[in-house]
């Protein structure tokens, strides 16, 4: 498969049509005075300081990285460009990102940040990068690799501004940069009031440049444009305020997604975090803020709450789905009658679920003093508690008469999807996943093209594991492990080390790896 193919399969264009020239604004309107309402035109935008425009590039081993993560599972590559360089960028993503009212937190909807972490129980602080103007070309640097993302922000007139990125809230998914320098850009108004249906609403998001210069591959250029949309519908929160609300527009396309939301007075009301149709969802400037406010405190990435179970909303159930998870007519009816609660379909091994007995079957009433009427409820109050935190449920079961409190401590997890669906599994008690190592596996052809004739390619390794300090790095091609080919490596105990055999730069090295203990 290509490297153009594997991009193809991610729904992940390279986007390089875009003009920084053309991303100053008008000034900022005076605190004490907002900006008179604007309506969205060509060549003509309302003041908008606060929008500021964020470039993220991924290089080719973030890239395979992607694509083990992707929803088609890509796991093996088996054909690329003689041009091809791991090092090399090969995926830039342009997006909006929003200049908080303190002038120097910048959040924006970063859709590949989590290539940038570890597995999703291992999370690791990433050392801050500061962002760098356009490189020339360079030599191949196959065995050299930066945890750190690479972005580069660019402010409402086009200038590059410095930034360390702070952190991911999985919670939001919104990640979290502070400008080095405060007050770099005049941070617009935020309004917190109660939105209403009707309201015009302007969403700002990178357009494309139609221009021939635009193809260089020595620049890159970025445009700010918007689009004139209305609210539809407001969504309120189990504890109050909003939890998200919609907007209407026209021509509305992915490139909309993580757009900054403004009304017609230039003041900041959400991030667009998703697209359905003609209809924008929108996260409203309270869970925005709340997600700065938890990565800003820990100075780090902040998994979401992590319990480790599927279940349905009772209200959403028949009758004899219900029974189907072993409740008898009358209570199982009694139980539909409330239209209360999740029911539990299944639990994640070894989860937080699981660790707290918690069965199939199950269903979790209250999460501490909140009835749960839905899946929304039901995450809702999850993530209010947060990462590491001790809920109470209170849970009736099929085969017990009466409710019960049950305490359950949370972990956090940076994408508890993956974690639930795609961990790959231990193959006869080892897994190079739990050893906190990433790999792809390389056809010959590819392989041959990196000194080797096969082997698994490291796409990543954990920050601080036996393999890191041992000195295994993204890049390496491991062609053996304990002098057995990747492919028939079985081992019917695990060994206190592993001895890998690798390629780095066209050259044989040994690395011993110490287990993980478990």
């Amino acid at each position: 498969m290509t490297v153009r193919k594997l991009i193809k399969v991610t729904a992940l264009a390279v986007t390089l049509l875009y003009c920084a020239a053309a991303v100053a604004q008008t000034p900022a309107p005076s605190p004490k005075k907002p900006a008179p309402p604007v309506k969205a035109s060509a060549g003509k935008l309302p003041a908008a300081p606060q929008v500021v425009t964020i470039i993220h590039r991924i290089n080719g081993l973030k890239m395979f990285r992607l694509l083990l993560r992707s929803e088609q599972q890509v796991q093996s590559v088996a054909s690329l460009d003689w041009a091809f360089n791991l090092m090399d960028d090969v995926h830039t993503n342009v997006i909006a990102g929003l200049a908080m009212d303190d002038g120097e937190t910048i959040v924006a909807w970063l859709p590949e940040a989590e290539v940038e972490f570890g597995p999703p129980d291992m999370v690791a602080p990433v050392a801050p990068a500061v962002p760098r103007a356009p490189r020339p070309p360079r030599a191949p640097r196959v065995g050299v690799f930066n945890n750190s993302p690479d972005i580069t922000i660019i402010g409402p007139e086009g200038k590059r501004l410095a930034a360390k990125y702070v952190g991911l809230d999985a919670v939001t998914g919104l990640s979290i940069l502070r400008l080095v320098n405060k007050n770099a850009v005049s941070g617009g108004a935020i309004k917190d009031e109660q939105l209403n249906t009707g309201e015009t609403v302007l969403l700002f998001s990178p357009e494309p440049v139609m221009k021939a210069r635009a193809m260089l591959r020595s620049s890159l250029y970025a445009r700010m444009g918007a689009i004139q949309g209305r609210i539809r519908d407001v969504m309120p929160a189990p504890s109050g305020g909003i939890a998200r609300f919609k907007v209407s527009a026209p021509k509305l396309s992915h490139a909309n997604i993580g757009g900054v939301a403004l009304n017609e007075a230039g003041e900041t009301i959400g991030i667009v975090d998703g697209l359905e149709g003609n209809e924008a969802s929108i996260l409203p400037v309270a869970l925005i803020r709340r997600a700065a406010q938890r990565v800003l405190e820990q100075q780090a990435s902040v998994p979401r709450p992590w319990l480790g179970v599927k279940g349905e909303a009772v209200k959403a159930l028949n009758l004899d789905q219900i029974r189907n998870h072993g409740w008898e007519l009358q209570r199982a009816e009694a139980l539909a009658d409330k239209h209360r609660g999740i029911l539990l379909t299944s639990i994640v091994p070894d989860s937080p679920a699981a660790k707290a007995s918690l069965r199939a079957g199950d269903v979790i009433l209250k999460v501490d003093d909140n009835w749960i009427q839905s899946a929304d409820d039901f995450t809702w109050w999850l993530e209010q508690a947060g990462p590491s935190s001790l809920v109470e449920f209170t849970v009736t079961r099929p085969d017990r008469p009466a409710e019960e409190p049950l305490n359950v401590k949370l972990s956090g997890e940076l994408d508890p999807v993956f974690s639930f669906n795609l961990r790959p599994p231990a193959a006869r008690g080892f897994s190079l996943f739990e050893q906190g190592i990433e790999t792809i596996t390389l056809k010959p052809p590819v392989a041959s093209q990196l000194g080797t004739t096969a082997g698994l390619l490291v796409v990543y390794v954990e920050p601080l594991t036996a393999a890191s300090e041992a000195g295994l790095q993204p890049g390496d091609v491991i062609q053996s492990i304990d002098g057995k080919p990747v492919s028939l490596f079985k081992p019917a105990t695990p060994p206190t080390s592993f001895t890998f055999e690798i390629v780095r730069n066209k050259e044989k090295l040994v690395v011993v790896i110490p287990t993980k203990k478990k």
